[in-house]
């Protein structure tokens, strides 16, 4: 390998290839790491943007002269400078000139300088430049030996190492490069911030990064945006490396009738039109459903305004929720504060870096600035003192001075005659005899003093702030405080503190609470709960549902916009959905959307029992359910956590059968199953051991043959049965009166079910405090509270509760609501009537004012007392302990199916 071959022509050294690639390919990294693609943290600037700076400052291309053309610059940086091609060059000084790149641009540029569309900016032989005000703090002091200088590439220029940098760039503008085998990303930052971050750590130089924290709040991207949490911004400050979520500002407004989403900005370097071109391309994919149109309303000043219109039925919480998921609304900004740092010997070498050393070598360059120019104006100015001082010599003795250099042959014998008469330094004797004549003679010793005291004071201060290093960070706060009063500007990005690592759709949607409806044909929809005002039993109700022919209101909820919802079907499935995620409407008539638009349903098969859930990780906590043919199962909550699209078979059931109720029970809970014969029977869930979801179940109740189950309601002491039948009647009865029993009986009365009533439609259990929504078949809801119901014994009728000749096909509960006057068509009509003894229909309706207010206390107990004095008189109720038609009650064994 070390045998060297050679002929008349050349020699040929054999090398090893791999050790030669080797160190040609670290030669090649370290100069692109070095001289390229990584920001120096002293002045946080690239070695190209270093170059374009110095190169207008060096030509006065300042912000008090007129901008001259970019060719100019690019021109001067090429030659002098930056032996590259001119589009990189181009490139770095746009982007320096560009307000949504930079927090602080550095260049003032007139022309096209590009756009947040990603539009390219003019060729440089159209645009001008010069430098912005705040560039000239990048270079205050240059002249005053403050940094140092290297020659350029050919040896005939000098050029800073770094720049002075007088405000903390490295953070308030950041950086982004790719190296070789490394990148960078560094966030822009509030000027104001950081410079108080920097004043805290020379205060306390033990400072924490959670102490910084409360000043320098985290980054400022001059775009705006809304940063997620504080957790990436900690983890960026304490690592150097961090995941900073920023999603833009949205405003969800109604507009001729319609509901449109505003975007107000957009996350730091996206480009806003391919942002929207992604939008076009998930409403066309059908990723993102309900909107209608989308357009671009920013103005020319790159003010964002981009607005999406929506259907007349979307919700515009999911459809925002959704673009934050598909597309750059809402960005990651990974922080990679990686920089070229100085080290002892003063060679810079690749760092990853957090706040505190960002703030510490800032600071470090800092001191070593002010104390280099310190120490500049020093020798100056003993340098300027050393002459004044040879001049009040050459005052005193003018005329012998006069005639020394008259007499002398040589300037240089004139020089060393002054030097060895006066006693004068080679520097002053050569200042006197570079004088002219005149000036010589014309000297005010008077002023001469006088300048020699000022100067005296400035060394002395001088030599204060080099010896004095508590003086020395007195003047550099001063002066960054100076800098942050001039050019500060308040933060344009929002902190939204919290916790958002898990981000999902509910993220900006307030929990409130709702009334889910249900109709016949499969239309549902979610409205607030107020939208429904509390009237009095006997009212007329208000429209709660606009159905088309033959449609009519078969389930409502209430529940919360943030609970699951686990919808059971006819044929025994589940499906889980999010309350928010049900459109919205606002108007009370509207028809609302489709059910099969959200979930996967088969033909024919229909919602039956929609049950709100908070979490599924509850312990003996069990999903129960019964079936039409009397069947009842119970499953534990956790079986149903994992449900998807397609959905689930919550239980197996029979031919004909299908699923009538489900509800929530805990392990030892009683239920009472209802038919809509007005039996009921009363039994502990746990005679209905844990089954798994694929399982049939076993007998609730034995029912004849024309009668089914209608409901299901978990026992709880403190509150009592409602029923109500299909022509409107109801009533309350107490738990006690409901002895308990076996599973499987026959049951016992609950009602007494007559032509006049119907059967029943449904039971559920109350309290005084509730308010009840009842929905006929015509789409009409009143709303009505459960203190107004009466409680009666087990076997009697009710009143009637509804004025209306529809029937009733559902009822839920909501919570209280504070009454207000009601609407004369809203109100309430007619005059009380007392239930009759001849069997025909007794409507009850409570007695209003002008307004529809409700009666007062003496009228209530009045009609209550009568109420109950002609039920007895009628023989309506039946003994509280009434056994079931078969003297028996009992369970048959072997029933389990």
């Amino acid at each position: 390998m070390d045998e060297v071959f050679k002929s008349e022509q050349t020699t040929i050294v054999p090398v090893d290839l791999d050790g030669e690639m080797k160190k040609s390919f670290i030669d090649y990294a370290m100069s692109v790491i070095s001289d390229r693609a990584l920001p120096d943290i002293r002045d946080g600037l690239k070695p190209v943007h270093r170059r374009i700076l110095y190169s207008m400052f060096t030509q006065g291309f300042t912000p008090d002269k007129p901008y001259r053309k970019c060719a100019t610059t690019i021109g001067d940086v090429l030659g002098r400078f930056h032996p590259h091609g001119d589009a990189s060059v181009y490139d770095a000084l746009v982007r320096l000139a560009q307000d949504f790149s930079l927090r602080h641009p550095l260049v003032d540029g007139h022309g096209n300088f590009g756009s947040l569309d990603g539009d390219p900016p003019a060729a440089y032989r159209y645009t001008e430049a010069r430098l912005e005000k705040i560039a000239l703090e990048m270079m205050r002091d240059i002249n005053k030996n403050t940094v140092d200088f290297r020659p350029n590439f050919d040896e005939h220029e000098m050029e800073p190492v770094s720049l002075p940098s007088r405000f903390p760039n490295f953070l308030v503008n950041g950086a982004v490069g790719i190296a070789v085998g490394m990148a960078t990303n560094i966030p822009p930052h509030n000027l104001g911030e950081v410079i108080d971050g920097c004043i805290m750590m020379m205060d306390n130089p033990d400072v924490t990064v959670d102490e910084l924290m409360t000043v320098v709040k985290g980054p400022d991207f001059p775009t705006g945006g809304a940063i997620l949490g504080t957790s990436g911004i900690r983890e960026a400050y304490l690592t150097g490396k961090g995941r900073i979520m920023v999603r833009a500002h949205a405003e969800i407004e109604e507009h001729a009738g319609r509901t449109r989403i505003i975007i107000h900005d957009i996350p730091y370097a996206v480009n806003k039109a391919r942002l929207i071109e992604r939008m076009a391309d998930l409403v066309k994919e059908k990723k993102v459903e309900g909107i209608s149109g989308l357009r671009d309303e920013s103005d020319r000043n790159e003010q964002v305004r981009i607005v999406i219109e929506l259907k007349k039925d979307a919700n515009a919480d999911v459809v925002l929720n959704q673009l934050y998921k598909n597309c750059s609304l809402q960005d990651a900004c990974c922080a990679n504060m990686l920089a070229l740092v100085p080290d002892a010997d003063g060679k810079l070498e690749p760092k990853l870096v957090g706040l505190r050393e960002a703030l510490h070598y800032y600071i470090m360059h800092q001191e070593d600035v002010v104390t280099r120019r310190t120490q500049y104006d020093l020798e100056k100015d003993e340098a300027k003192k050393h002459i004044d001082e040879g001049l009040l010599i050459a005052m005193d003795y003018i005329d012998e001075i006069i005639a020394i250099i008259r007499s002398s042959r040589t300037e240089a014998e004139a020089k060393v005659r002054m030097c060895e008469r006066f006693g004068l330094t080679d520097k002053q004797a050569q200042h006197i005899v570079d004088m002219r004549l005149g000036r010589l003679t014309g000297l005010e010793r008077e002023k001469l003093e006088a300048e020699i005291k000022a100067l005296t004071e400035e060394i002395e201060y001088f030599h204060r702030v080099l010896s004095d290093k508590d003086l020395l960070d007195t003047i550099i706060k001063d002066e960054m405080t100076e800098i942050k009063n001039k050019f500060a500007t308040p933060r344009v990005s929002e902190i939204i503190n919290g916790s958002f690592e898990d981000i999902d759709d509910e993220s900006l949607i307030a929990e409130e609470n709702i009334v889910v409806t249900l109709t016949h044909f499969g239309y549902i929809k979610r409205q607030r709960v107020d939208t429904y005002k509390a009237q009095h039993r006997g009212g007329r109700g208000i429209s709660g549902q606009s159905t088309r022919e033959e449609d009519y209101v078969e389930k409502i909820i209430t529940t919360t916009t943030h609970k699951f919802l686990l919808c059971f079907t006819n044929t025994g499935r589940v499906f889980k959905i999010k309350g928010y995620k049900i459109p919205e409407t606002t108007s009370r008539s509207a028809r609302g959307t489709a059910l099969v638009n959200l979930l996967n349903l088969n033909d024919g098969e229909t919602i039956r029992n929609i049950i709100p859930i908070d979490s599924f990780d509850e312990e003996d906590l069990y999903l129960t359910m019964v079936t039409k043919f009397g069947v009842i199962k119970k499953t534990s909550i956790d079986k149903y956590a994992n449900i998807n699209r397609n959905g689930l078979i919550a239980t197996k059931i029979r031919e004909g059968d299908s699923v009538v109720a489900v509800q929530l029970t805990k392990a030892g809970q009683e239920v009472i199953v209802v038919s809509a014969a007005g039996k009921s029977v009363r039994f502990n869930s746990d005679d209905a051991r844990d089954m798994g979801r694929g399982a049939t179940g076993v007998r609730a109740m034995r029912l004849a043959d024309d009668d089914e189950v209608v409901g299901m309601e978990p026992v709880d002491p403190a509150r009592e049965i409602l029923v109500i039948s299909e022509k409107g009647y109801g009533k309350r009865s107490r738990i006690d009166d409901y002895r308990v029993q076996s599973r499987g009986g026959k049951g016992i009365i609950t009602y007494k079910v007559s032509e006049k009533t119907g059967r029943l439609c449904g039971t559920v259990s109350v309290t005084d405090e509730d308010d009840l929504l009842i929905i006929t078949s015509q789409g009409v809801i009143i709303r009505v509270r459960a203190d107004e119901i009466p409680t009666l014994s087990r076997a009697t009728s009710g009143v009637k509760l509804m004025k209306s000749n529809a029937s009733v096909v559902d009822f839920a509960l909501t919570d209280r609501e504070e009454e207000e006057p009601e609407e004369e068509a809203e109100g309430t009509e007619g005059s009380p009537e007392s239930p009759s003894s001849d069997g025909g229909e007794t409507p009850v309706v409570t007695e209003t004012g002008e307004e529809g207010l409700s009666p007062n206390a003496e009228k209530v107990q009045a009609f209550a007392d009568t109420l109950a004095a002609e039920i007895e008189a009628d023989g309506i109720a039946a003994p509280a302990d009434a056994e079931d038609e078969d003297g028996s009650g009992s369970n048959d064994e072997g029933d389990d199916t």
